[in-house]
C-alpha cells in the first residue's frame, strides 16, 4: 500500500512541476500550446535535468569558483531550452490543429469504425462485380468495344443497387447525365429508377405518427401501397379529412445516418478516382461528387423542399403546374402536397398528342426560371415531369432546387447571346462574368478556344447537340477558371433535361429551340421589366452622382493647394503577405545555416588539439549536421521548378 501511495504523489509531483516547467516554456516563447504538448515539453524537461545538471558538475564545478545554487539554476536553464527545442521540433513536424484531439479521437471512435466497415463492404461489392481495376486507374481490355462496356455498364447498375439508398441516388442521377456518360452507361443506370423496393407499411406508419400524430386524424384514407418508391422517400395517395385528395411523400425511416455516413465514402471515392484515373479528372469527378453531397443534404430536409416549391410556383407563368404544398402538415421528414393526376414522361406512350409542343412548353418553362425568375428546378429527369390527365405538363420533387441572383442571370443572358450571335469576344467577356477567374489567364488564347468552339457547335450547318455543354466545360477547366455551384447546377440541369425532351419528341433539336427562345427573351422583354432595370440602375447611380461634384472639388483644392497626398496599403492583399513571408523565411533560413556552418567551425577547430572527442566537438558536429540540412533546404527552395 505504502509503494502505491509513493508512486501515485511521484507521479503527482512529477505532473505538477511538468506543467510548470510548461507554464515558463509558453511564456518564454510568447505562444500558447496544447495541454498535451505542454505536459509533455515538462517532462522532457524533468528527464533533462538530472543528467544536464550531472554533467555540468562533472566538467564546471571541478573547475571552482561556482556555487551549487548557480550551476542548479544554469542546468535547469539547459533543460527548459532542451524542453523548448523539443517543442519547437514538434511544431515544425506535426503542427498544431493537424491531429485530432484526443477527446475527438475517442468521440469519433465508433463512428470511424462504422465507416470503415461500411467502406470495406463498398470495396468488396465493387470487386465482386469486376470494378475493382477501374478504381485503380487500370482499363479493361474489352472496354473499348461496345459489348465490354455495356457488361461494365451492366455491373455498375448492379453494384450500386447492391449498396445502398445513396449510391442508388447517385446512379439515377448519373444515368441522365448523357453529356458525360456514354449511351450503355445511361440505359443500364436508368433502370435503377424503378427497381427500389419500397420500406415496410408499418415503418411508414412509426415515421407519420411521429411527426403528424395519429394518422386516421389528419387522413380520412391513405393508401398503404406506394404509389412510388424511391431511393430517399415513398409517396402514397392520401385523402384529407376536408375531402382534399393529396399526395404524401415519407421520408424512408432510418436513412438518415446511412446517408450521412455513404456521402464521406462517396468523396473519398471520388478523391481516389480523380487522383487516379485520368477520366475523373476529365469530368470533374470531385466537384460532381460534392454537388451530389449538396444535393443529398437538402432531400433529406423535406422543408427546404417546401419552401422551394412555393419559390417556383411563385415565379412560374406558363402553363406547366406545380403541386400546391400543405405546409401545416409539412416537417422535415414529411411532405403532404396536393395530387396532380398524370403519368411520368418517363412511361408516356407512343400515342401522346402534341408531342413537339409539350416539348417546347417544357424548355420554354425551363429557361424562363433559368433566364427571368431566378429559381429553377435543378433535376428536371422524366420520372419527375408529369403529363397530365386533362393535357399539359406538370413538375414535381423539388429537392433540389437551384437560385440566381440578377448579376449572374444577366451575364448568362449575354453568354446565350453572344453565343448565338457568334461573337467570340462576347463570348469571352461573359464567360469570364459568370465563371471565377484566375489572377492571370492569356485572354488571346481564351478568345481562340472559344472561337473553335463556336465554329463546331454554332457555325451555320454545324451539329450542336448537348454535347457542347461538355466542350464548354472542358475549355473552362483547360484555362483554370471554376464554375460557380449554382451555375454549375443550370448546365446540369439542362444536360438532364435534353434527357426528357427526347423521350418526349424524338428528333427534337434542344439546343436550336434554346438558342430562339434565349435570344426572343433578350431581345423582346417587355417594357416594364425594360423601365424597372432602367430605374434600378438610374438609383444605383444617383447617390455616386451626388457625391461627384464634392470629391472632384476637394482634389481640386488640394491639388491647387499642394496639399494632394495618395495614400497605399502595402501588403493589403493576403498573396503579396504570403509573398513576403515565403522570402524573409527562406533569408531567415540562409542566415541560420551560415551561423551554424560558422559556430560548428571555430568550435571544431578550437578544440581539435584532443586526443578524444570532446562535449564541445560533439555540439560543433550537430552544428554542421543542422547547418547542412538548413542549406540543403534553401538550395531545394531555390532550384526548385515549381515554386
Amino acid at each position: 500500500m505504502g509503494n502505491v501511495l509513493d508512486f501515485v504523489l511521484l507521479a503527482g509531483f512529477t505532473v505538477v512541476t511538468g506543467l510548470l516547467f510548461a507554464g515558463l516554456m509558453s511564456r518564454l516563447m510568447g505562444m500558447n500550446f496544447g495541454l498535451v504538448r505542454r505536459l509533455l515539453a515538462g517532462l522532457v524537461a524533468i528527464a533533462l535535468f538530472e543528467p544536464v545538471l550531472n554533467g555540468m558538475r562533472s566538467t564546471i564545478l571541478g573547475a571552482g569558483g561556482v556555487s551549487q545554487l548557480y550551476l542548479t539554476l544554469l542546468g535547469l536553464a539547459a533543460a527548459v531550452l532542451g524542453a523548448m527545442i523539443c517543442l519547437v521540433l514538434a511544431e515544425v513536424l506535426v503542427p498544431t490543429g493537424s491531429l485530432p484531439r484526443p477527446t475527438d479521437l475517442v468521440r469519433g471512435l465508433r463512428g470511424r469504425l462504422a465507416r470503415a466497415r461500411r467502406y470495406s463492404r463498398i470495396l468488396r461489392i465493387a470487386v465482386r462485380h469486376g470494378l475493382g481495376p477501374y478504381l485503380s486507374g487500370r482499363r479493361r481490355a474489352d472496354f473499348e468495344q461496345a459489348g465490354g462496356r455495356s457488361r461494365m455498364a451492366d455491373s455498375l447498375a448492379t453494384a450500386l443497387d447492391e449498396a445502398g439508398v445513396t449510391f442508388v441516388k447517385l446512379g439515377q442521377i448519373l444515368s441522365t447525365r448523357r453529356d458525360l456518360l456514354p449511351p450503355e452507361f445511361v440505359d443500364s443506370l436508368s433502370r435503377l429508377r424503378d427497381q427500389v423496393s419500397p420500406a415496410p407499411w408499418e415503418q411508414v406508419a412509426a415515421v407519420l405518427a411521429a411527426d403528424l400524430g395519429p394518422v386516421d386524424e389528419v387522413f380520412s384514407a391513405i393508401d398503404r401501397e406506394p404509389l412510388a418508391a424511391a431511393s430517399i422517400a415513398q409517396v402514397y395517395a392520401a385523402t384529407l379529412r376536408s375531402g382534399e385528395r393529396v399526395v404524401v411523400k415519407v421520408q424512408r425511416p432510418g436513412i438518415g445516418p446511412v446517408v450521412q455516413r455513404d456521402l464521406d465514402i462517396v468523396a473519398r471515392l471520388a478523391t481516389t478516382l480523380h487522383s487516379r484515373t485520368r477520366w475523373g479528372r476529365t469530368i470533374g469527378v470531385r466537384e460532381l461528387a460534392a454537388g451530389f453531397a449538396d444535393a443529398m443534404r437538402e432531400e433529406l430536409d423535406f422543408r427546404v423542399e417546401t419552401a422551394n416549391m412555393v419559390a417556383v410556383a411563385a415565379g412560374s407563368r406558363t402553363g406547366v403546374r406545380y403541386p400546391r404544398p400543405y405546409e401545416a402538415l409539412s416537417g422535415k421528414r414529411v411532405l403532404v402536397m396536393e395530387r396532380l393526376d398524370g403519368v411520368a414522361l418517363s412511361a408516356a406512350g407512343p400515342d401522346t398528342p402534341d408531342r413537339e409542343a409539350l416539348a417546347r412548353t417544357l424548355l420554354d418553362t425551363m429557361l424562363r426560371q433559368v433566364m427571368t425568375d431566378g429559381v429553377f428546378h435543378a433535376d428536371p429527369h422524366p420520372g419527375n415531369v408529369l403529363l397530365l390527365s386533362g393535357g399539359g405538363l406538370g413538375m414535381i420533387d423539388f429537392g433540389s432546387v437551384g437560385r440566381l441572383d440578377n448579376a449572374l442571370r444577366e451575364a448568362l443572358q449575354r453568354l446565350l447571346l453572344a453565343m448565338d450571335r457568334a461573337d467570340v469576344l462576347g463570348v469571352a467577356d461573359a464567360l469570364l462574368e459568370v465563371v471565377r477567374r484566375p489572377d492571370e489567364i492569356d485572354q488571346v488564347r481564351l478568345e481562340r478556344a472559344i472561337g473553335q468552339f463556336l465554329a463546331r457547335h454554332m457555325a451555320p450547318g454545324a451539329s450542336a447537340g448537348v454535347r457542347m455543354f461538355a466542350d464548354l466545360f472542358r475549355i473552362v477547366a483547360d484555362f483554370g477558371l471554376s464554375v460557380p455551384p449554382e451555375v454549375a447546377a443550370v448546365f446540369r440541369a439542362l444536360a438532364t433535361l435534353e434527357g426528357g425532351l427526347t423521350q418526349l419528341s424524338p428528333g427534337f433539336d434542344m439546343v436550336a429551340e434554346a438558342r430562339a427562345v434565349a435570344a426572343g427573351y433578350v431581345h423582346h422583354q417587355d417594357p416594364d421589366t425594360l423601365r424597372r432595370t432602367a430605374m434600378d440602375e438610374l438609383m444605383t447611380l444617383v447617390p455616386m452622382l451626388r457625391r461627384l461634384p464634392r470629391r472632384v472639388d476637394r482634389i481640386a483644392g488640394a491639388l491647387e493647394n499642394g496639399r494632394l497626398s495618395v495614400n497605399i496599403r502595402l501588403l493589403a492583399d493576403q498573396r503579396d503577405r504570403q509573398y513576403v513571408m515565403a522570402l524573409l523565411h527562406q533569408v531567415l533560413l540562409t542566415v541560420l545555416g551560415a551561423t551554424a556552418g560558422v559556430m560548428a567551425v571555430i568550435l571544431l577547430v578550437g578544440d581539435s588539439s584532443q586526443p578524444q572527442v570532446t562535449l564541445l566537438q560533439t555540439v560543433g558536429y550537430s552544428l554542421l549536421i543542422i547547418s547542412a540540412v538548413l542549406v540543403l533546404r534553401v538550395l531545394a527552395l531555390i532550384f526548385r521548378r515549381d515554386r
